[in-house]
């Protein structure tokens, strides 16, 4: 068998170079945190008794989860467990009310509304290509916004941390929004995008010192910071928040902190139950990467939401196996879409099946909308493997910055690999897109696999597109032409920006709503290509995505985390909880554009 390319003295360099990254990590967590401590536990048991208690309707699980208690566990358990009960559960509401004002500080109290010290009303430079007098305007109140989601965590949770399932962070940072009181991984690379554009330079740099810091404590960045969410991460962007932010500032300090912990990240994703080996037609290996969160049990955040869904799956170890892929397709960011769902009949044979005759074998055809068909941990993702791509780009930069040159070097060759490995096993040359790539998770993760068309799952879905982001992708004119002529055939683009996929299912990640980070990777992708259709195609869609953002927030005095991409003015829907406003990375996006794009004097903004 042959080599995976990318494992080429890996290991032995990920061991060296992570003791010295060890050598320099922060000190342990004061409170080693436990996904199972006894106060996420009684959160979870409040929780299902304000669900028996209120009922479903406006029930948000998450509010229960984000409770910090004002006395010890033990008080607060014994008064829980004095109050009157039915058999299914039931408190009187009056009861279960009072209770909860007396022994409990409400969501966000944890937090500390700060004030960013290089915040000012208008920056000097600040977007100079908006002419427009009225987009001008709005682009300072979304500018205004950085003041309302900044915070930062009180003292409380550094004293008392077992009252809170917040965690303690050293720096402010800024919140997405509404019922996302914490920060988040990857919505934080969109923030800081339009951070810079806002000139608020310390406040992005206090972001990714966060960040740093999650990954120092907990060997990998949580998807948000809070206890429920050590089990898993979410995206890998840091690398690509440190490079911009360098890309601004020529802070080298910044680079210099950031290498250590970038290489720990880089072994998380590429190792252990992260990494796969497949092998292609031509019988060479790959190292891939897919999504696998710690965890198989109900997610603590949405604990009502994953049992109801489980309620039906009597076989305990396909129960916990379900949680795994919901909290896997928590960690992906796109929960939940169709994307991860087992709908498609996907062929499956292994290289050794290949050689011995054995035929092609068919998964059973399910429900695509069904949530317990989900089978993200059997799904190499190509948006994951094109970030990871990234991160290896990122690090062989900041190392050349930094005046590391064996880790520029190695990184850049690590870098070449994922890079074959994602035109082997992802890109198709008929569809002119990368598919992601469906392993057979009926057979041990480390054995080879046959690269073959049926593997690839060719549905449309946005994350079909995503490497376009990557520069050895977008800088490809040849495979540039056959990617644009596929994405305006797609279906994908609609009047005020581009779908998730194709597929209506209620789900939020799927059609017919579109996210701000959707719509810049696949727009500063085209933008950054040398093509000239290209460049219109990235300005085109940014334009509608500015005026569907202007026009639902004129109609509506906020901005929102997702939109309906069929009609301009409409935000979004679907999925586990109501609409969430704000909001981080939508406010990023939009500045992001106006500064790349502008906006001309004479140029209509309305729908």
């Amino acid at each position: 068998m042959s080599k995976p390319h990318n494992s080429l003295h890996l290991t032995l360099l990920h061991i060296l170079l992570l003791l010295a990254a060890a050598m320099t990590t922060s000190a342990p967590s004061p409170w080693p945190v436990d996904e199972t401590a006894p106060l996420i536990t009684f959160l979870e048991l409040l929780q299902d008794a304000a669900l028996a208690t209120f009922g479903s309707k406006d029930f948000d699980p998450k509010f229960y989860i984000d409770l910090s208690l004002r006395f010890s566990l033990p008080v607060v358990e014994k008064a829980f467990n004095s109050l009157p009960k039915s058999r299914n559960g039931t408190v009187p509401p009056a009861d279960l009310e009072g209770f909860i004002a007396k022994y409990f500080r409400s969501p966000g109290e944890d937090l500390v509304v700060v004030h960013p010290p290089d915040y000012v009303p208008e920056p000097e430079g600040f977007l100079p290509k908006v002419k427009h007098p009225g987009v001008r305007a709005w682009a300072l109140e979304i500018h205004a916004l950085w003041k309302n989601l900044s915070r930062g965590v009180s003292s409380s949770v550094r004293d008392q941390p077992e009252l809170h399932t917040l965690l303690p962070l050293p720096e402010q940072f800024v919140i997405p929004g509404s019922r996302f009181r914490e920060v988040y991984y990857w919505d934080s690379y969109w923030v800081i995008r339009g951070l810079l554009a806002s000139k608020m330079y310390e406040t992005a740099k206090g972001i990714v010192t966060n960040l740093i810091y999650l990954l120092d404590t907990y060997g990998h960045v949580l998807n948000g910071a809070r206890v429920y969410y050590t089990n898993r991460s979410e995206p890998p962007l840091l690398s690509a928040m440190v490079r911009a932010i360098y890309s601004r500032t020529h802070d080298i300090n910044l680079v210099k902190k950031a290498i250590p912990v970038l290489l720990k990240e880089h072994g998380f994703w590429t190792s252990g139950v992260h990494q796969i080996v497949v092998r292609d037609a031509h019988a060479e290996s790959h190292c891939l990467s897919r999504y696998y969160a710690m965890w198989d049990k109900p997610r603590p955040e949405s604990s009502t939401i994953d049992k109801e869904s489980a309620s039906n799956i009597s076989n305990g170890a396909e129960k916990r196996q379900f949680y795994r892929e919901v909290a896997s397709t928590a960690e992906s960011g796109w929960d939940f879409s169709t994307r991860w769902m087992s709908g498609n009949k996907i062929h499956l044979r292994t290289f050794l099946e290949k050689k011995k005759g054995i035929p092609l074998r068919k998964e059973q055809k399910r429900n695509p909308k069904d949530i317990t068909t989900l089978k993200t941990t059997s799904i190499l993702p190509v948006d994951l493997n094109a970030y990871i791509l990234g991160m290896e780009l990122d690090i062989s930069f900041l190392a050349k910055v930094a005046g590391n040159h064996s880790v520029t070097k190695h990184f850049l060759e690590v870098s070449k690999a994922r890079e074959k490995a994602i035109r082997a096993i992802f890109w198709n040359e008929t569809k002119g897109q990368w598919f992601d790539y469906w392993i057979n998770d009926h057979s041990s993760c480390k054995e080879g696999r046959l690269y073959e068309d049926g593997k690839q799952n060719q549905a449309v879905f946005a994350s079909n597109f995503i490497p376009l982001w990557i520069k050895p992708f977008n800088s490809d004119e040849k495979l540039m032409d056959k990617v644009l002529r596929s994405l305006k055939s797609s279906g994908l683009l609609c009047h005020a920006g581009i779908a998730t996929s194709l597929t209506n299912s209620g789900q939020q990640w799927d059609f017919p709503n579109g996210w701000a980070p959707i719509q810049h990777m696949i727009v500063e992708g085209l933008a950054l290509s040398g093509s000239s259709d290209a460049k219109l195609l990235a300005e085109e869609i940014a334009t509608r995505w500015i005026r569907t953002n202007f026009a639902t927030y004129k109609k509506m005095g906020v901005m929102h985390e997702k939109y309906n991409v069929e009609k301009c003015g409409d935000y979004g829907g679907g999925g586990e909880y109501v609409p969430q406003t704000g909001f981080g990375w939508s406010n990023g996006v939009v500045l992001a554009f106006l500064e790349e794009f502008g906006w001309p004097q004479d140029q209509e903004i309305g729908c």
